[in-house]
């Protein structure tokens, strides 16, 4: 299916497509000094320190229901972060199959009871059989381009959106290909000086979309990109 056909059917549906992204103030979403210990490398607890602080993550990613956790602007981007997602679509490596490619048991990094809660659309050139998890997560590996990847996951979301889950690759192609609705990218103050850079190859992106930043107590910078308007006007046409 073209992107132009797949718009135009997203057009008469209520899915949205969403992008939720922490970069470094100079871009990167990742470095490139990962080690099988180390898989998002080094400077990734930098990187994401403000998020993993908040409350939401504590109990979503950690399951601390103490009530520990910042309850400031980060957090309440990271409520956001999990709201109203009915699919997701990421990358081999956010996966972690770039870590054990050629074990057939390996089941992520994400533990027993990965945070999605909902169906994920893992994007790899060797596709292997679905692994469902506790809490309601059912990982499937899939050989296709955005558009297709989209339409799968569209089809299962139920009305919900789809978020594109990462990493910094993934959610530039299916950025380049025009078919993201709200893209938030969080950005630490903190310089990596290398890796994978989110920016490249999307000149004038903002182009297409109401952009506003609010800064959180933490010095992170939340950016958005939001063309839900658009949508809505698409949808009432249709």
């Amino acid at each position: 299916m073209k992107a132009s056909t797949l718009l135009s059917w997203l057009r008469r549906t209520p899915v949205a497509v969403r992008v939720d992204l922490i970069i470094s103030l100079d871009g990167f979403a990742t470095t490139t000094d990962q080690t099988p210990e180390a898989p998002m490398g080094a400077d990734w607890g930098r990187l994401v320190e403000a998020y993993v602080a908040t409350k939401t993550m504590q109990e979503r990613v950690f399951k601390d229901t103490s009530g520990k956790g910042t309850t400031g602007v980060d957090d309440k981007y990271a409520k956001a972060y999990f709201e109203n997602v009915g699919a997701e679509i990421m990358g081999a490596g956010m996966f972690g199959l770039h870590s054990f490619p050629h074990d057939p048991n390996w089941r992520g990094w994400w533990g027993e009871e990965p945070p999605f809660r909902c169906p994920v659309f893992v994007l790899t050139h060797s596709p292997r059989p679905s692994i469902e998890m506790a809490g309601g997560t059912t990982f499937h590996f899939i050989s296709a381009e955005p558009v297709e990847a989209l339409k799968a996951a569209a089809a299962v979301a139920g009305g919900k959106d789809v978020r594109i889950g990462g990493g910094a690759g993934v959610a530039r192609d299916f950025l380049k290909a025009g078919l993201v609705d709200r893209f938030h990218v969080a950005i630490t103050p903190i310089l990596l000086g290398r890796g994978i850079r989110l920016w490249d190859d999307l000149r004038g992106l903002e182009r297409d979309y109401a952009v506003c930043a609010e800064t959180a107590e933490t010095g992170v910078v939340h950016l958005t990109f939001d063309r839900s308007s658009e949508r809505a006007r698409w949808q009432t046409i249709s």
